[in-house]
């Protein structure tokens, strides 16, 4: 199932063995085949998308070669705008919202040459309960391992699609995982850098202190090759960003690296599976000379829980009070559950509770500064099956 990857894809199309319609003609044929199961994509561009294949040739025949993402097809979730295509972020309110030019992020990958197949899969404005209703004007995004089981959100159709090759890569958007469960429920690799780092420009806001955009790919090798082309100067303090595709591939012996087994209390025991898979992961950095020191987090994950379960429902609600007054029966339940809850949020708890994350923050960095990473859990659970409480949330 496991389609080719974006560095292989890369080394076809500068060799010419591959020209970039070829990608995006079996993109194409992968979504012709599966998508009508999976879900991934809300909007496929086609013919804009075979247009742009043209132009890479073109371009790649003249010699203008204009890195390795040129003339490779990428999907961004259904909040990113995208210039002339529907942006809707799986909402009735927004079904007629087409943005006349691209966020900063899709600008920079079509100015790496990099061509954008359509919009991808959302929970509504990206966020929600935990819950899937379906009641949105989007059928469900599944798992593409298992059908009936979901493929995390809220970037759903982020992972569903790098997962079962409808994309060679896909941009999403994390506020509270929607990156980094997605990318655990479907096996494929997820990335969001330091926040503030990768522009926001562009991308419907969920929270405004907590959203980070970040990358869905096969290896981490990809994700370094896509995360070179759309950091920006302006992010890394005025400084080039660093080379994250030079760094793929060195060696790791020695590298002393934080083990989180043991998420403390109020979170729910691994199941056997995820702790099985953990522990083979931990085996393999053990064979390449990792030194592993099995560590406790300074502030319990279901702290940092509760703190963003204030933070975030109110900032949504702030950001979509006037949605809520005036078409609060045009929202799915998932949506209209969370900004009601935001809404009834007291200035002083959010404030209390972003003190405390700044606390948290603190104490992180205290403790990651005697290693160069920290290894823990991608998610606890294996991927719950779809309409299934309490699995869903």
């Amino acid at each position: 199932m496991q389609p080719v990857t974006v560095t292989e894809a890369s080394e076809r199309v500068l060799t010419g063995t591959v020209a970039p319609i070829d990608l995006v003609e079996a993109c194409l044929e992968r979504i012709a085949a599966v998508d009508g199961r999976i879900h991934s994509y809300i909007h496929v561009d086609a013919e804009g998308a075979r247009a742009a294949a043209h132009a890479a040739k073109a371009e790649l025949d003249a010699g203008n070669w204009r890195g390795p993402l040129h003339g490779l097809p990428f999907a961004v979730k259904d909040n990113y705008d995208a210039a002339g295509m529907p942006a809707t972020a799986n909402s009735r309110m927004r079904l007629d919202n087409v943005p006349g030019q691209d966020c900063e992020l899709v600008r920079r990958l079509k100015s790496a040459g990099a061509i954008l197949m359509g919009k991808l899969a959302t929970w509504e404005y990206g966020t929600g309960n935990g819950g899937e209703y379906d009641d949105l004007p989007f059928p469900t995004a599944r798992n593409p391992w298992d059908c009936e089981r979901f493929p995390g959100g809220s970037s759903t159709g982020a992972g569903a699609a790098v997962a079962a090759g409808t994309a060679l890569f896909a941009m999403g958007s994390d506020t509270t995982g929607s990156v980094r469960l997605p990318a655990a429920a479907t096996g494929t690799v997820g990335i969001i850098p330091t926040p503030g780092r990768l522009s926001l420009e562009g991308i419907l806001p969920n929270c405004w202190s907590l959203d980070n955009p970040g990358p869905f790919t096969w290896t981490i090798a990809d994700s370094a090759t896509v995360l070179q082309a759309i950091a920006d100067p302006t992010h890394w303090d005025g400084a080039a960003p660093p080379a994250f595709r030079r760094a793929v591939g060195q060696d790791v012996r020695g590298m002393r690296v934080a083990v989180v087994t043991d998420v403390g209390p109020g979170m729910a025991e691994p199941d056997k599976e995820m702790a099985a898979a953990f522990e083979a992961g931990l085996a393999v950095l053990r064979g390449l000379g990792v030194e592993l020191v099995e560590t406790r987090l300074p502030v319990p994950p279901a702290t940092c829980f509760a703190v963003t379960s204030v933070i975030g429902p109110a900032e949504s609600a702030a950001i979509h009070e006037q949605e809520l007054r005036e078409r609060p029966q045009d929202l799915g339940y998932a949506l209209r559950d969370k900004l009601l809850a935001g809404s009834l949020v007291r200035a002083v708890d959010y404030i209390a509770a972003q003190r405390q994350r700044q606390l948290i923050a603190d104490a992180i960095d205290g403790l990651m500064s005697g290693f160069d990473a920290l290894v823990t859990f991608g998610a606890l659970h294996v991927s719950p099956r779809l309409g299934v409480e309490p699995e869903m949330t």
